[in-house]
């Protein structure tokens, strides 16, 4: 190896949390070379330890997942609400939002015979887990986790909740540089 260099070889290993393939594209992360350990990092995690920013607080993220089979949705929420416990995350509220039903009527007949009908309906399980005061990384590595174990036709929303500092324009009041009328309104 030439002075200055770095050697990039590919190191594959298995963490005790990931259990996903490693060999698939869609579960490499970036790719982060660094140059004083001679490999390279397969993860989306340590992008983040490598800048000096401070790791942003969120006062809340929610996890709403849908599904069509309620069995598969009771099974995904022991599953997210066991894996938040080992890793030491304050949880919320984890509820079950109302089912919503879409009903679709139909004639059985393509051409005529409108009084013979037949009605489709389709239902969707909503389950909502709510998780409190989670830092950047820690939210990234929970749901990096539980989006690579979600299971077939099932859909997941995040909503996170930041905690920032008021911008100076909107904490100063507008009126401070405006004159005071002395004169009352009739």
């Amino acid at each position: 190896v030439n002075a200055g260099l770095a050697s990039r070889t590919v190191s594959r290993t298995r963490s005790p949390i990931f259990s996903g393939d490693f060999n698939r594209p869609s579960a490499v992360g970036t790719v982060a070379n660094t140059a004083t350990a001679n490999r390279t990092v397969y993860s989306s995690v340590y992008s983040m330890f490598r800048d000096n920013e401070p790791d942003t607080l969120f006062q809340k993220v929610v996890v709403l997942v849908k599904a069509h089979d309620r069995a598969v949705l009771d099974s995904y929420e022991f599953f997210a609400t066991m894996a938040a416990k080992e890793l030491g995350i304050t949880m919320g509220k984890v509820f079950e939002p109302p089912k919503d039903i879409e009903r679709l009527t139909l004639l059985k007949s393509v051409h005529i015979y409108k009084k013979h009908r037949v009605q489709y309906e389709m239902r969707t399980h909503y389950r909502c887990i709510e998780l409190l005061h989670v830092t950047g990384c820690t939210a990234q590595v929970y749901l990096e986790y539980i989006q690579r174990n979600l299971p077939e036709g099932v859909a997941m929303e995040v909503t996170k909740t930041a905690v920032e500092k008021i911008p100076d324009h909107i904490l100063e009041p507008m009126w401070k540089d405006q004159p005071i009328d002395d004169k009352p309104s009739k």
